[in-house]
């Protein structure tokens, strides 16, 4: 969700002229992943370690989620 938001908001930044908006991207990006890690799962997300794996990461995960290659997950 944060990816999708994240790019979402920066086209329309950019689209727009709102460069101001682009500011808020960071929090758009983590602001969920954050959340799932600190108040749901109690641990710490690799973000504070590998920043930039980590953002790689996202988006090549949110490719695979919309290319259909993403594993299900069952329980």
């Amino acid at each position: 969700m944060g990816t999708c938001l994240v790019i979402a908001s920066m086209l329309y930044a950019l689209l727009t002229a709102h460069f101001a908006l682009l500011i808020l991207l960071p929090v758009f990006g983590y602001g969920f992943a954050w959340f799932g890690h600190f108040i749901i799962e109690k641990n710490k997300p690799a973000t504070f370690k590998y920043p930039f794996f980590s953002l790689a990461c996202d988006f090549i995960m949110f490719w695979d989620m919309l290319t259909g290659r993403l594993p299900k997950q069952t329980k």
